[in-house]
């Protein structure tokens, strides 16, 4: 099956409340930014929900930078199908085909977004758990630790399924909480810090006081360094690299 979209959870931005929107708006900017290498990428978000449409893209370098992204609590990679227990049926009787060896467990759970769907989640897991067993040899059912986990995500639009979640890095969006400013030595003390700004939604920019020849150009670039990788969490950061030799 053609597993052409990412399904994005949220973690504490689904405590908040009138202003939730604003959180998901500024994780959407940081998600595009991080993958704007990916020009093929698509982007749908809802409150509870942002789904990425790869278009073709590389999903595992898709995945991978995902992971450090603030404000995701964990994503998947999926199929998608139409919302009609037939179409559900045989995507995810053809996914497992795919996924599953001789002497393999699966188990299925189901969540119904779409309150108006036929089928609750308990029907619908007995349902589509029925049909695969009855068309698969050698396949058996294990409900606490199966080797494949067809998870199922029904909404009124469309229906997806997935294998694997993926743990995201937490937190809120980067800029969902003001800006700050990080000092930056070169050490690990600041660039920590900057990580659990950054982490708890601060966006910042980083200020290095250079002081040639107390201090190196190899000194500089570690600080160059340190601050591409924090980029990796959320987006560009300003680095300012001041002069202070005569003022040392």
């Amino acid at each position: 099956m053609n597993e052409d979209y990412i399904l994005i959870r949220f973690g504490e931005i689904s405590t908040k409340g009138k202003n939730r929107k604003l959180f998901v708006d500024r994780l959407k900017r940081n998600i595009k930014m991080v993958l704007r290498d990916f020009r093929n990428v698509r982007y749908e978000s809802t409150r509870d929900r942002m789904t990425l449409v790869l278009n073709g893209e590389d999903a595992e370098a898709v995945m991978a930078r995902l992971k450090n992204v603030f404000g995701i609590q964990s994503f998947s990679l999926a199929v998608k199908c139409r919302t009609d227990l037939e179409s559900i049926k045989e995507t995810a009787f053809a996914s497992v085909q795919e996924q599953y060896k001789p002497g393999d467990t699966f188990k299925v759970s189901t969540k119904r977004a779409y309150k108006q769907f036929e089928l609750n989640t308990n029907e619908m897991n007995a349902e589509i758990g029925g049909h695969i067993l009855r068309n698969t040899d050698d396949l058996t059912v294990d409900v606490h630790s199966p080797d494949i986990h067809l998870r199922i995500e029904i909404r009124e639009d469309a229906t997806y399924l997935t294998f694997r979640d993926e743990k995201g890095a937490g937190g809120l969006p980067v800029g969902s909480g003001g800006k700050a400013m990080l000092m930056i030595s070169g050490g690990i003390d600041s660039p920590v810090a900057g990580f659990y700004a950054m982490k708890r939604g601060l966006e910042i920019e980083a200020v290095h006081f250079f002081s040639p020849p107390y201090t190196s150009e190899r000194a500089k670039q570690k600080v160059i360094d340190l601050t591409k990788r924090l980029t990796a969490f959320g987006g560009d950061i300003k680095l300012h690299i001041v002069p202070f030799t005569k003022t040392q």
